[in-house]
């Protein structure tokens, strides 16, 4: 089964991040394909590789990170929330990107399965 996430929320701020890449661990564990997450509104500080958890914290950025690295889900963060928010190419973490909307609707067309973590 292919499934599509929206994010919604930061991480840190929220259990919905934390629950999203849970989610999305546990079906490629299960060999479902997670083909796309897309990260909205406040999701889109999931992407910034400027966070710096503490030692003994987990560090959900890095979390997605690898996911991307590790299973080819593919990180999308929305540009307009993005730049609202001061969030730009440049400071990305590896494996996200930005991108519009249309990847939003085009997850949504494609996914056997679409899942909404947060607001």
């Amino acid at each position: 089964m292919k499934f599509g996430l929206l994010v919604g929320t930061g991480p840190y701020t929220h259990q919905a991040s934390d629950s999203a890449y849970q989610f999305a661990a546990a079906a490629i564990a299960k060999g479902h394909e997670v083909q796309r997450v897309f990260f909205y509104h406040d999701g889109v500080y999931n992407s910034t590789r400027l966070t710096e958890p503490p030692q003994d914290d987990r560090h959900i950025v890095n979390r997605w990170s690898a996911l991307n690295k590790e299973h080819g889900v593919d990180l999308v963060v929305c540009v307009a929330a993005a730049l609202r928010r001061g969030i730009k190419d440049e400071v990305l973490a590896p494996g996200f990107r930005i991108s519009g909307l249309g990847q939003l609707v085009d997850s949504g067309i494609k996914a056997d399965r679409f899942v909404t973590f947060g607001d």
